[in-house]
């Protein structure tokens, strides 16, 4: 309060410029990051602004750049499993930029999609990005859109696009080598859909890193079935029945880990002692709460968004890519994979 006992005034750009010694026009550009004013001008206005402890006014920002300061995240799967922490890891990465993001879910209906980006659009965002439900590629929204648009998880059909997925190919390849560090030397590999591109491509880094290993694929034939646990305890049951050497079994996904698991326990098998088991995913609640512990290929999601608000972000300045882009996936070691005596 001042001496009157009224609130204090709110600084303002011409206080300042004032401070700075310079001009309310330099001072504005200094603030926005201007190339025309020198780095030392741009610095002495910076810390006048924080000797102030001024905030530039939003809406004249954007006035002034010719931008909102707003983002679109559009998602087909809200309630996925793997949406949502792209969308958390994008947040974060805007939220320390102070950018606004709007969040729309479309529910994989195209028609939905084409309202929710018009209705973005309408909103002057700077920016989108899109979140597939699965790694299958979707359909563009089209080279004629006004802003620059970054694909995640799921890649543009459209090759002038720029799409960031996962390196699942890598991650199948991760979790052979892994096993085999392990002391495992009969690795089988049970999945999900065929249909699926993560499927044949976590299938294809598994069979390239045990031919590159000089090893077998025990069971002869990659498994394909169903993302879940009944899958994985059926197809479980029939390999042990044909391969009863198997040692290692690779899965496509977390839930099928699981359903293998439990199988192996029903036969009086010990994971890992007899046989180890890595899933993918890492996805924690089942992981952590399998016994043993479910070692996992981590896909890294929330650093797979990071990257989408970096790559929009770039877009945005004026700095575009084409493409597609990968993110290495990680093993994390759990119990499920201790190394056999």
């Amino acid at each position: 309060m001042t001496a009157e006992g009224s609130p204090p005034r709110t600084p303002t750009l011409g206080d300042v410029a004032k401070v700075a010694g310079v001009s309310i026009a330099t001072a504005s550009k200094a603030l926005n990051g201007r190339t025309e004013v020198k780095a030392e001008t741009r610095e002495r206005v910076k810390r006048a602004a924080e000797r102030l402890s001024f905030s530039p006014n939003a809406l004249a920002q954007g006035l002034l750049t010719g931008r909102s300061g707003t983002v679109g995240l559009l998602t087909s799967d809200l309630e996925g499993r793997f949406s949502i922490p792209i969308l958390m890891g994008a947040e974060d990465a805007f939220g320390s930029g102070k950018t606004s993001v709007f969040l729309c879910d479309a529910r994989g209906d195209s028609i939905r999609e084409q309202h929710h980006v018009r209705a973005l659009l309408s909103r002057r965002v700077d920016g989108l990005i899109v979140v597939g439900s699965s790694t299958n590629p979707r359909a563009s929204l089209g080279p004629d859109l006004p802003v620059p648009v970054v694909y995640a998880y799921a890649p543009s059909d459209h090759p002038q696009d720029l799409s960031l997925i996962s390196d699942n190919v890598g991650g199948g390849r991760l979790a052979v080598e892994h096993l085999i560090a392990s002391g495992r030397t009969r690795i089988a590999h049970i999945t999900g859909d065929i249909d699926y591109s993560a499927a044949s491509d976590r299938a294809l880094g598994v069979t390239g890193a045990l031919e590159a290993a000089g090893l077998p694929l025990t069971g002869g034939r990659v498994m394909y079935g169903s993302w879940n646990e009944a899958w994985g305890r059926g197809a479980a049951r029939q390999l042990i029945e044909r391969s009863p050497e198997v040692d290692a079994i690779v899965c496509g996904s977390d839930q099928i880990a699981r359903g293998v698991i439990d199988a192996l326990h029903e036969q009086n098998l010990d994971v890992p002692s007899q046989i180890a088991v890595i899933g993918f995913d890492n996805w924690g609640i089942l992981a952590t709460n399998s016994r043993p512990q479910l070692t996992s290929v981590d896909p890294r999601l929330e650093q797979l968004g990071r990257l989408a608000a970096k790559r929009l972000s770039e877009a945005i300045e004026g700095t575009t890519k084409h493409g597609i882009e990968t993110i290495p996936c990680r093993v994390v070691t759990r119990a499920s994979t201790a190394p056999s005596n």
